[in-house]
């Protein structure tokens, strides 16, 4: 009885999981995919609690405490920390999967055969190698460690040099599964790998890098699937990598880069000609006055959230001034970069936590068409995805890169802390335009002088 019930939870959460990824796609149908997912998530738990092989609760039981008290605070994490939180959970799925392996490996050899061999030794190198990863990217993320790219001679052999290593000694060990002293040393090699595999990457390229690691845990739990002979792992395993792997590919298309260049090729190191070059050009600034009374003259503005807008977390005050401007009869819409922020779909994820609707978030396509059309671009805390010389400088790190076409609105503010240059390390044309004001301060702090101002009696 307890294996049929198992198995019908184990195919409503399957079909719950695709389900959810289907509705995660849309803005609108979001807030159903989480909790369809998540359904699914405790059928597949309860399910699996159901098992005949489970011979004891305890420590089923210690295992749920401690993930309690640890996922608790991780979910009481602001918003602007789902990048964080994210990296987070990929390196607790990607441990758990690698431990399980380890487990399954001295369990079982020199049982094994060649082909549960092969899964395993995937399943630990994805599992190690994403687990330390995913903790370097936390740690760039909470700027623990530098966001730049950290490079050394020869950065890039010395790496895949590690990755073959580890690659031989799975190879050999599906050979030879009874080398034990091998497995430990092929699983450091796999962590060793996915901290030196970070380290060249710069913030510019989080949002990549965070659906990549999503993809290998997914990867990892597959084979952890096959391991097992555990048919839902699989299903489950398989459209987290596919999915994830999907996605990382929109995002290099997104900034027009290659897989290669997004893991090898240390992109956001600063340019200091360019830094030089920016310090003798001049730029028009605004104070919140100013800034106030050409968005109550305007029939229309278009918002660009960045990653200033999360790092400030303005996003009410945000949510505030578009009210505000709605109501002085302004058309207010947001533009949406692919690759805002630091992860995928992050600033939605921010306005949608501010109760921005959903009508008026545009994604880039959308957007660009207006542009030309719109009285007022307002920036905030965006950098490289405004920056009119991914079009046409060819020398640009960013060339190619399609970018938000800001530059053509009739008028273009900036709300900017500084002059720095963004996560790709060189200075943006838009800031030095006839038509752009640069407003400097804190995003939030900015954002409400203006709503002072706007809601100041005439």
């Amino acid at each position: 009885m307890n294996d049929t019930l198992l198995q019908v939870a184990y195919l409503a959460a399957a079909a719950a999981f695709i389900l959810a990824l289907k509705w995660l796609s849309a803005v609108p149908t979001a807030r159903r995919g989480v909790i369809v997912g998540v359904l699914g998530m405790v059928l597949a738990i309860g399910g699996t609690l159901l098992s005949p092989e489970i011979v004891s609760y305890r420590w089923i039981a210690v295992a749920f405490v401690l993930g309690t008290v640890v996922g608790v605070p991780m979910a009481m994490m602001p918003m602007t920390a789902v990048p964080q939180r994210t990296a987070l959970s990929h390196a607790f799925g990607a441990l758990a999967a690698a431990l399980v392996g380890t487990a399954e490996y001295y369990l079982r050899t020199p049982a094994l055969s060649r082909f549960t061999m092969g899964a395993l030794a995937l399943e630990v190198l994805l599992g190690f190698l994403t687990f330390t990863a995913s903790l370097m990217a936390f740690g760039k993320l909470q700027e623990l460690l530098p966001t730049r790219p950290m490079t050394y001679p020869f950065q890039n052999v010395f790496n895949l040099g590690i990755l073959a290593a580890a690659g031989a000694l799975a190879i050999y060990l599906v050979l030879h599964p009874g080398q034990t002293t091998l497995f430990p040393i092929m699983g450091a090699l796999a962590m060793v790998f996915g901290v030196v595999l970070i380290l060249p990457i710069g913030g510019a390229d989080m949002p990549t890098v965070i659906s990549l690691l999503n993809s290998y845990a997914g990867l990892a739990a597959a084979a952890m699937g096959f391991v097992l002979g555990n048919k839902l792992l699989i299903i489950a395993g398989s459209l987290d990598g596919s999915s994830g792997l999907i996605l990382s590919i929109i995002m290099c298309k997104a900034m027009n880069r290659s897989f290669t260049n997004v893991l090898f090729g240390a992109f956001g190191q600063v340019q200091a000609q360019e830094t030089a070059q920016a310090e003798k050009r001049t730029v028009r600034s605004a104070t919140a006055e100013e800034a106030a009374a050409i968005l109550d003259a305007a029939s229309s503005v278009m918002i660009v959230p960045g990653y200033g807008m999360a790092v400030a977390q303005a996003q009410h005050k945000v949510r505030e001034l578009t009210d505000l401007l709605t109501k002085h009869g302004v058309n207010v819409r947001f533009a949406i970069h692919p690759v805002a922020g630091r992860m995928p779909g992050h600033m939605n994820v921010l306005l949608a936590e501010a109760d921005v609707p959903y009508d008026k978030l545009l994604e880039m396509e959308d957007a660009n068409p207006e542009l030309p059309q719109t009285d007022v671009a307002l920036i905030i805390g965006a950098n490289d995805v405004t920056n009119p010389a991914a079009r046409h400088d060819k020398a640009s790190p960013v060339y190619g890169m399609p970018i938000l076409d800001v530059d053509k609105a009739h008028t273009v503010m900036v709300i900017k802390r500084s002059m720095n240059p963004g996560f790709a390390g060189i200075d943006n044309e838009l800031y030095y335009m006839d038509r752009t004001l640069m407003l400097f301060g804190d995003a939030k702090a900015f954002v409400t002088s203006i709503v002072k101002e706007l809601s100041a009696p005439a």
